[in-house]
This record gives structure tokens, C-alpha cells and sequence, in this order.
């Protein structure tokens, strides 16, 4: 699952979301992209809408973005 997080601007920021969704998942893999201001999460524990619930907590607002063909 991919996610836009326009307020993701820095290392500290990663670190709050992983740390976030590790709450959630502690199996979940996540990929930031800082200058795309996206991160990719991984987890079979949480869906979609659980994810974005436990960024919003986190206090970093996102949108799921749709999946390529590719992906």
C-alpha cells in the first residue's frame, strides 16, 4: 500500500512513522520516500484504512494513493 504524506519532511519524521505503524504491525515493512513525500507499507495485519488512521494519530495526515499495473 502506498501513501502520499505531505507533512513527511525530514529523518524524524520516518522515524515517527515507523514507528507508528510498527505499533500496529510490528511485521510491517515500510519504504519512505522523503523527497517524493510517500512511504510504502507493507502489512498483512492492517488495512488500508487502518494505516491512514494510525498516520493521522500519528499526527501525519496521508491519502492512499492507487497501485500501478506494476506494482
Amino acid at each position: 500500500m502506498k501513501f502520499h504524506v505531505p507533512d513527511m519532511s525530514c529523518g524524524h519524521c520516518i522515524a515517527a512513522i515507523e514507528k507508528a505503524v510498527k505499533a500496529a504491525d510490528p511485521s510491517a515493512t515500510i519504504r519512505p520516500d522523503l523527497a517524493a513525500h510517500t512511504t510504502e507499507i507493507d502489512s498483512t495485519a492492517s488495512s488500508s484504512a487502518a494505516l491512514l488512521q494510525v498516520l493521522a494519530e500519528a499526527g501525519y495526515p496521508a491519502t492512499a494513493l492507487e497501485e500501478g499495473p506494476e506494482d
